[in-house]
């Protein structure tokens, strides 16, 4: 039995999509949730300073106790995890576009992409794609701009409809059937994207999947929580603290978000 919690960080609130996911497949584990919002998006950043900023959040989930970190950013994931695994002796659970499930599902041959520019063109990326989608057409699509909508508390603004509609219309235009998203800010669109795509559009994103392997992990290294205790779930930001409490909002039991420089 360990009791340490499991700690999560984002470039921002994204990463709260995922640790929801978690947080509903084992909620007797405790958590430490890092949003690095001063910095959002990484996605545009450059490689360095991406590993930089990576470490930067480690050492401070490290500081707090954490047994396990789960990098809730795609990006991060895409360009720094390796370094992380190399450098860190606890385990690491990263996160990829779900686009392995997509191909496979899909009938008409064409699945969309909608992620951060950091991420498309990763090594990790590309060879997700090479190795589960060499038979079908992968349309990408940069999400530019929506990031720094979601982390301003404007996801149902126009602003946002527009440019959705905007990267939309190239996918829809090659026959998609499958939209991916490549950023774990993006499931907080769904509703959004769901008024502007059709039915039959399946939209796929990792959270499950993610939780599946945080609970394996766990569970192979023997790094389980089976006490009875009540769990302590801890978020910090570094920037307005009142956009995290809103991604929050009706989850019972939570410490309410503080404002922590990092």
């Amino acid at each position: 039995m360990d009791k340490r919690p499991i700690g999560i960080f984002d470039s921002g609130v994204g990463g709260t999509s995922i640790w929801k996911e978690i947080h509903r497949l084992l909620p007797g584990e405790s958590s430490v949730y890092l949003a690095d919002s001063k910095n959002a998006p990484y996605g545009e950043k450059s490689r360095q300073e991406i590993i930089d900023l990576s470490r930067k959040n480690t050492k401070l989930l490290i500081e707090r106790g954490c047994k396990l970190i789960v990098v809730a950013c795609n990006t991060a994931t895409t360009t720094a995890i390796s370094q992380l695994r190399a450098e860190y002796e606890l385990p690491f659970i990263g996160i990829e576009p779900a686009i392995k499930p997509a191909a496979l599902q899909s009938a008409t041959g064409t699945v969309g992409v909608l992620a951060t520019k950091g991420t498309l063109s990763s090594q990790l990326f590309n060879t997700t794609s090479q190795n589960h989608a060499h038979h079908i057409e992968i349309v990408e699509q940069e999400g530019k701009g929506l990031v720094r909508l979601i982390e301003a508390g404007r996801v149902n603004s126009e602003e946002t409809r527009q440019l959705l509609q905007k990267f939309l219309q190239p996918m829809l235009d090659a026959n998609m059937d499958h939209l991916v998203l490549g950023c774990t800010h993006y499931p907080y669109l769904i509703p959004e994207l769901r008024e502007l795509l059709p039915d039959d559009i399946k939209i796929i994103d990792c959270g499950e999947a993610v939780a599946r392997q945080t609970k394996k992990v766990l569970e192979k290294k023997g790094l389980s929580n089976t006490s009875e205790e009540r769990p302590i779930h801890q978020f910090y930001s570094n920037s307005d603290v009142a956009v995290l409490s809103r991604f929050l909002e009706g989850v019972p039991g939570i410490m309410q978000p503080e404002f922590l420089e990092f």
